[in-house]
Parts: structure tokens; sequence; C-alpha cells
């Protein structure tokens, strides 16, 4: 059901005034999507992991047992981003990688270096090489 244009005057009222009284909530609300502790959680997740792979390889060598402990930090990292995956669902995971493709992300960094090989292996047959 829509709302009446009362309504809607005053939700754009509440609004203007959340931007006037506190213009960082108002951007983080803006910016903060479902997904995104979910996300958030699966990045820290494969720091756990990979931290957890290298305990495990360095301690290997001193004793068996603190091995074991990155081994199951390995573990617990892999079942806590399976279960932040789970909760981001495909409809999140379409959104996050829409957003990450959308704002450039790492093209950005990358400094469309794709681009250039693409074009450079890409050029007419006829044309000279540089």
């Amino acid at each position: 059901m829509p709302l009446s244009e009362d309504e809607q005057r005053i939700l754009s009222e509440i609004e203007d005034h959340l931007y006037e009284s506190d213009p960082a909530l108002a951007r983080e609300v803006a910016e903060t999507t479902v997904y995104t502790h979910a996300f958030r959680n699966l990045k820290w997740a494969s720091f756990g992991f990979v931290v957890g792979v290298v305990l495990m390889v360095a301690l290997l060598s001193v004793h068996f047992g603190l091995a074991f402990v990155g081994f199951l930090l390995m573990l617990g990292s892999l079942l806590w981003f399976e279960r932040n995956l789970r909760l981001l669902g495909r409809a999140g995971l379409e959104q996050m990688t829409s957003t990450m493709r959308g704002g450039g992300g790492l093209r950005d960094v990358m400094g469309g270096a794709g681009t250039k090989m693409r074009d450079r292996f890409n050029r007419p047959d006829d044309a000279p090489p540089k």
C-alpha cells in the first residue's frame, strides 16, 4: 500500500532533519545494507583461515599440539565463513559483487591494466607493433 501525500511529507521532513542533525549517521545508514555485516564477517573469516594456515605451518616444526591449534583456527574460520555465506545468500552475494563492479574496486587500484592488456592483444592484424 503506497504512502499518502501527508505521510510522504512527514517522512521527508524526518529525513531532512536527520541529515541536518547528524550527517555522519545519515551517510552510514545510506551506505549500509542488510548484507554488509555478513560480508564483513566473510572477510574476517578469510583472514582467520590464512592466519591459521600460517600458524599451522610455522608451528609444525615446533610441536604437533601447537600446530593443531592452527588447524582448529582454520576449521573455526571455515565454519564461520560457511555460516556467513549462508546468511549472505545468493541475493546478497549478487548485490555485493555488483556494488564492487560498479564502484570500480580492484579496477581502480590496478589502474586499468586489464583494459590496456586487452587493447594490446586485440589490435588489428595490419597495425604495426608499438
